[in-house]
């Protein structure tokens, strides 16, 4: 089984403060990112529901970056937006990668 765990971190984010989400994200994962971080997206769902998921290498990488408040960014990024965070750890326990095509 693998070590790796997926924290997911949700919140509504009013229409008026999306786009400002979406720059916020952006600038974010255009810095360095954390060590243990695999993968990181942000995604928009129906109801102005919107998620940060990011897979980790496993737990101690992200509770080193949950120990330090200055690296805490999901969170930030919706509080920043007026919105309140939720988070979900959930760990890997099986997986299957495709091959994406592009046009």
């Amino acid at each position: 089984m693998s070590g790796q765990v997926l924290s997911e971190v949700s919140a509504v984010v009013g229409p008026d403060r999306e786009a400002e989400l979406v720059t916020s994200y952006r600038e974010l994962v255009a810095g360095p990112l954390p060590d243990g971080l695999i993968r990181t997206e942000l995604l928009r769902g129906p109801g102005g529901r919107w998620r940060v998921q990011s897979l980790w290498r496993d737990r101690a990488a992200l509770e080193a970056v949950r120990s330090n408040p200055k690296l805490v960014a999901a969170p930030r990024l919706f509080t920043q937006v007026g919105a309140e965070p939720e988070l979900t750890v959930f760990q890997l326990t099986a997986s299957q990668a495709g091959l994406l095509m592009l046009d």
